[in-house]
């Protein structure tokens, strides 16, 4: 059985072994492959392992020998699941392995915009303190999370997440989604709108969908508090970036953090990189070593479900 992983690097830069996966089959791993070097390095394979490596319906045609697709994520847009379906192929996912790093994160950037604790820190180290009249100073304002409101758009897993930990922190919770899995005690159920004029806070958990592309505009940006922040740890493409970056530079909402942009790597104009107040992580809020070693155990016991006879965490 020969297995190729397209792209592993970011699932394991080094500090992870795939010695699981080089039990099942000869494997062969990529730390990154360019669209045209695709084909010619899977064209002999029967499992192949992507993370955002496009196997569209053209390149799976020209793979042969092709069996199953593994995911190594949990979304899967980066596949032609119908093409594979045409062909018989199982296309599998990796769910809810990154629940718990990507509520962390959101935290992370919601306590950074209240605290600005790595910006005060760096004006100690810079010597603001020692040269202090007072026993202490902020040059920012701090705010105090107990009492504000919390806005979480989508409510699945991470949202439920986000919503505990915000309660914890004395949050009143609303949420929005289409279709809520469950209801969770102490979370109140708003349409959109009013979602984002009552919130102090505004969390986004969604997928992108057609649907939910550009969700957050002009518009929506507007009915916002000044004095909220939107976090979105989700999608990019959730975010006109043009009119949230307008809508901040004009002091119309008091900050974002986002671990997710519409491109990425973004380009050098985008509007965001420059904005007042913008928080930008790369997109590794599913990275901790917890997360990407649950990751690499999930996708390892995919294969090996479909080596058996019992495929699981299939998609098409």
């Amino acid at each position: 059985m020969r297995i190729v992983v397209l792209d592993g690097y970011t699932l394991s830069p080094g500090d992870l072994s795939w010695r699981g996966l080089e039990a099942l089959g000869h494997c062969e791993v990529h730390d990154r492959t360019a669209a045209a070097e695709v084909v010619g390095r899977a064209k002999d394979a029967e499992i192949v392992l992507t993370n955002k490596v496009v196997l569209d319906g053209q390149v799976i045609e020209h793979l042969p020998r092709l069996r199953y697709i593994g995911v190594l994520a949990t979304g899967y847009d980066v596949v032609d699941a119908a093409a594979a379906r045409r062909r018989g192929i199982p296309v599998t996912n990796v769910p809810a392995y990154g629940t718990q790093s990507v509520a962390q994160m959101t935290f992370a950037h919601l306590l950074n915009l209240c605290q600005r604790a790595a910006h005060h820190a760096e004006t100690v180290r810079a010597g603001h303190w020692s040269r202090c009249q007072d026993f202490c100073y902020w040059d920012h304002g701090l705010v105090e999370l107990a009492g504000l409101t919390m806005g979480i758009v989508g409510l699945g897993r991470i949202g439920r997440t986000v919503a505990r930990i915000a309660a914890a922190f004395g949050m009143e919770v609303l949420a929005c989604d289409v279709s809520p899995a469950q209801r969770p005690a102490g979370v109140t159920f708003v349409g959109l709108d009013e979602l984002f004029a009552r919130s102090d806070v505004v969390s986004l958990h969604c997928p992108q969908t057609p649907q939910t592309q550009g969700l957050v505009g002009a518009e929506r940006l507007a009915n916002m508090k000044a004095s909220a922040y939107l976090i979105n740890t989700s999608r990019g493409g959730l975010i006109d970036e043009p009119a949230l970056a307008e809508a901040l530079n004009a002091g119309r909402l008091a900050g974002a953090g986002l671990d997710v942009l519409a491109a990425e790597p973004p380009e050098p104009d985008n509007p965001l990189l420059t904005a007042r107040n913008c928080f930008i992580t790369p997109h590794h809020a599913w990275a901790s070593r917890a997360a990407r070693r649950r990751l690499m155990d999930a996708a390892i016991e995919n294969v090996r479900a479909f080596l058996e006879g019992r495929c699981r965490n299939v998609v098409n």
